[in-house]
């Protein structure tokens, strides 16, 4: 399992370097599982913006933006394009009739 993959940027909504990082990264780890490493899971860090102890609210982190004076979230450019990610990554379901 990859836990907590991500960068901090002082991009707000508009986060094409955090595309870009996250991009680099599940290639490299597409390559990893054709070469045949057992991967299991992967989480990106974080769903949303957070303190933290060192930078504190100086950088973002997720992929929905926090407004802290009004708590107000907005989905950011990476989450949409980590939602495709994932819709394409994954496989259709199978009906199974009831005989």
């Amino acid at each position: 399992y990859i836990t907590e993959n991500g960068c901090a940027v002082d991009e707000a909504v508009t986060d094409t370097r955090r595309i870009a990082f996250l991009e680099g990264h599940l290639g490299a780890l597409r390559t990893a599982i054709d070469a045949g490493v057992d991967v299991r899971g992967y989480f990106t860090w974080s769903l949303t913006d957070n303190v933290e102890w060192i930078e504190g609210a100086s950088k973002r982190f997720g992929l929905v933006h926090i407004d802290y004076e009004t708590l107000r979230r907005t989905p950011k450019e990476s989450y949409a394009w980590y939602r495709d990610v994932i819709r394409s990554q994954k496989a259709p379901r199978t009906v199974e009739s009831a005989d």
